[in-house]
């Protein structure tokens, strides 16, 4: 199984997924990228560090048509992923996971840790439900 998950700017909600996909179907091919690049957000590795999981390394990727055209699932997390994705053949499943954008919450930095723990738990769930599919 083959997966892609999109969003904006590849900087958080698409590189949780990815995160979270590797840690639970380690047998699958994975990746994420966005619409745009806007780098790798650190409280998003923060948070996935307190899973046990290390996004550190990962970079913020822009779409590639060859791998989002070969896979079996197709996932974007915000509206304007869903709305500028390429094309996909008709054997390629797309699902939208709409979560708002945590990076854009205003306040405090426990008020900006609270939304991206929210964020990350759900699609953690929503990962693990790929799991019964």
């Amino acid at each position: 199984m083959q997966v892609y998950f999109l969003c904006t700017g590849n900087s958080c909600r698409s590189q949780m997924a990815e995160g979270f996909a590797r840690k639970y179907f380690p047998d699958w091919t994975i990746a994420s990228a966005g619409i745009e690049k806007h780098g790798l957000n650190q409280m998003a590795v923060r948070v996935m560090s307190e899973k046990g999981i290390d996004i550190s390394k990962n970079e913020s990727k822009l779409i590639d048509v060859d791998f989002l055209n070969s896979s079996d699932l197709v996932v974007t997390l915000c509206g304007d992923a869903r709305d500028k994705c390429p094309m996909t053949p008709p054997t390629v499943k797309k699902e939208h996971w709409g979560f708002i954008d945590p990076a854009l919450i205003q306040g405090t930095e426990n008020d900006k840790l609270r939304a991206f723990r929210t964020v990350r738990d759900s699609i953690e769930k929503r990962i693990i439900k790929m799991r019964s599919k």
